[in-house]
């Protein structure tokens, strides 16, 4: 441990809560554990030099599913547990807005766009049979019809002439809100330490030893929101999902606005200052993409322009400016596992790719059960 007595002295010790992740999760546990435990001294851990999993990773979509997603939950779930997912990411979404501020985060409500390209013929057909049967359902949380049949306005190419539109979804500024929440955090006197990984932890009777890649400190309680690095830590039934992006140069008179889906979600696109910014396509080797490697791959980048150039703007030429991938925490359910592991360590984790809607009420439910 290549510590200084001042350095260990000042952030090392007589820790009350140490939060093992940076993200949306991790922050907001931190806050709210600060409101609950004002003279606790809380430590929050992460393992990059900014969030390392999806919060800054992520495309900025205040979503809660598209119609297509949500029919396929319903394959694998209840209709109250959609139901309930659907309320929590509309909560989680409340949530943020009210904590930064729709200024702060750029929270635009433009609507949100599902395309169905022409081998999806089937699915669109199901979800227009289906759209009266979902509006229903989700009655009670919206008080009014979500999702309604619209025209392609935006002249893309190869896909069903009709658009599914959803008056409720929104976009935000990515990095704007991690911004704005991390200072805060600070604010609030919380400490944030980067660039440490943490390796392990074992448990005594009054405390926990976390082990790092650089020292090992003691601390009373442990939060793990590490979410797609879960299984890192030994947390059971989360897998990592690889999510890669790419955004273009800034395109003259660009005419999209809004969020846009395709194929059930796996893949998604948007504008944001003139550019679009185009992720997805891990359904192309799902295997291959269970992987917390922050790498991208010819398969999917070109397949992801391939759709740039082919349906979304068929008629420009178009520059990629950046490409980077992110890690979602991913498992045979939707449903976020938030639980206590042993009196000392709990962990909310397996956000499903619905960490802006979400993160912050699986945040504040963190804090209410550590």
């Amino acid at each position: 441990m290549n510590l200084s007595y001042w350095e260990y002295k000042s952030w090392l010790s007589n820790i009350d809560y140490t939060i093992v992740g940076s993200g949306i999760v991790g922050l907001n546990a931190a806050l709210h554990l600060k409101t609950q435990h004002p003279k606790a001294t809380i430590l929050v851990i992460e393992r990059g030099m900014l969030p390392n999993g999806a919060s800054t990773k992520n495309a900025g979509f205040a979503c809660f599913g598209s119609l297509s997603e949500i029919l396929d939950d319903l394959k694998s779930h209840s209709e109250d547990e959609v139901l309930e997912l659907i309320k929590k990411r509309v909560a989680g979404l409340q949530l943020l807005r009210e904590n930064l501020g729709d200024k702060t985060i750029v929270y635009k409500p433009w609507g949100g766009y599902e395309l169905f390209l022409p081998q999806d013929k089937a699915l669109f057909q199901e979800c227009i049979s289906k759209m009266g049967a979902v509006n229903k359902l989700l009655k009670p949380v919206f008080k009014d019809a979500v999702f309604s049949e619209g025209s392609n306005n935006f002249n893309f190419k190869n896909i069903e002439n009709s658009l599914i539109f959803n008056q409720f979804e929104g976009q935000i500024n990515t990095g704007k809100m991690m911004e704005a929440l991390l200072h805060k955090v600070q604010s609030a006197g919380i400490k944030i330490l980067n660039n440490v990984n943490v390796l392990e932890y074992s448990e005594s009777n009054t405390s926990v030893k976390v082990k790092t890649d650089n020292f090992e400190f003691d601390t009373l309680k442990l939060v793990i929101a590490t979410n797609g690095f879960a299984s890192k830590l030994g947390i059971d039934n989360v897998k990592p999902a690889r999510a890669q992006v790419l955004i273009t140069k800034p395109i003259k008179n660009l005419n999209i606005k809004g969020t846009f889906h395709l194929d059930k979600g796996y893949y998604y696109f948007r504008n944001i200052n003139n550019r679009i910014l185009l992720g997805g396509g891990r359904n192309l080797d799902l295997k291959g993409e269970e992987t917390t490697e922050l790498v991208q791959t010819d398969l999917i980048q070109n397949r992801l322009e391939q759709l740039l150039k082919e349906t979304i703007l068929p008629n420009e030429t178009v520059e990629i400016e950046q490409r980077w991938s992110g890690v979602m925490g991913v498992g045979d359910q939707k449903i976020v596992i938030v639980k206590k592991l042993s009196d000392k360590v709990s962990c909310g984790v397996r956000l499903g790719g619905m960490g802006i809607a979400i993160g912050s009420l699986i945040g504040k439910e963190l804090a209410e059960i550590s």
